[in-house]
């Protein structure tokens, strides 16, 4: 299991009021119980931990070149803006 989606699963846990065990790679933002509000905390702990700029418009979610749609798309997401700063 990689570092970065760890990272990513403690990050959103700790949004969603959870324990890491119980975010899955399937999970989504909603079933997790996380609104607008922890999505845009989310996204700024995210942009902190790796010090990246995550393309994201919390005002348009679904205009946006980064896929939230799952905790795994967001891993990938996060792994694809790492691997484009280097």
């Amino acid at each position: 299991m990689s570092s970065i989606q760890d990272r990513v699963i403690e990050i959103i846990a700790e949004q969603a009021v959870l324990e890491p065990a119980d975010v899955t790679l399937d999970s989504t933002l909603e079933d997790l119980g996380i609104d607008s509000l922890g999505l845009v905390e989310s996204i700024f702990a995210i942009e902190e931990a790796f010090d990246i700029s995550v393309p994201f418009n919390a005002n348009e979610p679904e205009k946006s070149d980064f896929d939230i749609s799952s905790v795994r798309a967001i891993v990938a997401g996060i792994d694809r803006l790492i691997a484009e700063q280097s």
